[in-house]
């Protein structure tokens, strides 16, 4: 698994076991990053347009720095 890219299953895991219907909701929102790219298997993100979208949205669930 690529550490650079998030699918749906990864933001599920990444956000503590969402739905996919969730993750698609959140996907609609105007300030949700775009995917990178669409693939057979359904959208990918980059990880860090990812994080960078939870420390402003959900600090809540922000890692800490390193």
């Amino acid at each position: 698994m690529s550490s650079t890219l998030m699918g749906v299953a990864e933001i599920r895991v990444r956000f503590g076991g969402i739905t996919r219907q969730r993750v698609y909701q959140l996907a609609l929102r105007a300030d949700w990053p775009p995917p990178l790219d669409e693939l057979a298997q359904g959208r990918v993100w980059k990880a860090a347009d990812i994080e960078a979208w939870i420390e402003v949205y959900r600090p809540a669930l922000a890692r800490p720095a390193d």
